[in-house]
């Protein structure tokens, strides 16, 4: 029988998902320009089943817009739906809602979130 280590496969896996999520970063968190209130409708290349309509004055609804953004967006939905303000102060939360990768990708881009999350902690 012959065994396989994962562990070359698994170092792949997080090198691309790394290059994924760093790929689609803005240049800082300025220019994360989305808005505040109101509903945002996710275009289908974001959003391609289920829930694609978020009422940003619901807490629940934003943090799955934000989460779905974060996750599934190309750099300019990142930065014509998210708002810098909203995602500061949603980030203690939604760190945990995120993928790993993803979380460590942000954090390393943008240190202000880490402050963020642990002044909420």
């Amino acid at each position: 029988m012959v065994m396989h280590s994962s562990t070359g496969a698994e170092s792949s896996v997080a090198e691309v998902l790394h290059a994924r999520y760093a790929g689609r970063l803005p240049a800082s968190l300025d220019k994360l320009a989305g808005p505040k209130h109101g509903v945002v409708k996710l275009p289908l290349h974001v959003a391609w089943s289920g829930l694609r309509a978020y009422d940003l004055d619901r807490p629940r609804l934003r943090m799955g817009l934000y989460r779905t953004v974060l996750a599934e967006g190309q750099h300019e939905d990142i930065v014509t739906l998210l708002n810098r303000d909203l995602l500061l102060a949603q980030w203690p939360v939604l760190r945990t809602l995120v993928s790993r990768h993803l979380r460590q990708v942000w954090e390393e881009a943008f240190p202000e979130l880490t402050t963020a999350g642990s002044a909420a902690a």
